[in-house]
């Protein structure tokens, strides 16, 4: 059960995550979807990653043992950089919408449209 506990968080996160993205109009809220779905697939990279009793991927020095996966944490540091990138670029179009339209709703937005 509770070696399964992190991959239900992820899922949980994730799913949280959607409804938020697909059920929401404000796009703050929308964009806050976005990041627990990065949130959810770090956590999930993290999970796949681990090793019972394993050791930080040193390779200098390293005592014996099995070693955690050292490739999984190297794409969750890149995930969390674009990520952040991509919520810094999806906050500034929400700025730039509402100083354009006055509102963050999206269904208004979508109604401006034409």
């Amino acid at each position: 059960m509770f070696n399964n506990l992190p991959f239900i968080a992820a899922a949980v996160i994730g799913g949280i995550g959607l409804t938020a993205l697909l059920f929401r109009r404000n796009i703050i809220k929308m964009i806050m979807g976005v990041s627990l779905l990065e949130a959810s697939v770090n956590l999930f990279l993290v999970t796949l990653g681990y090793r019972q009793g394993g050791i930080a991927p040193i390779f200098t020095n390293a005592p014996e043992g099995p070693m955690v996966l050292p490739t999984v944490q190297a794409m969750t540091l890149t995930n969390i950089v674009i990520g952040i990138a991509t919520t810094a670029l999806l906050l500034s179009f929400a700025m730039m919408i509402y100083r354009k339209y006055g509102t963050a709703d999206a269904g208004s937005i979508r109604k401006l449209r034409g």
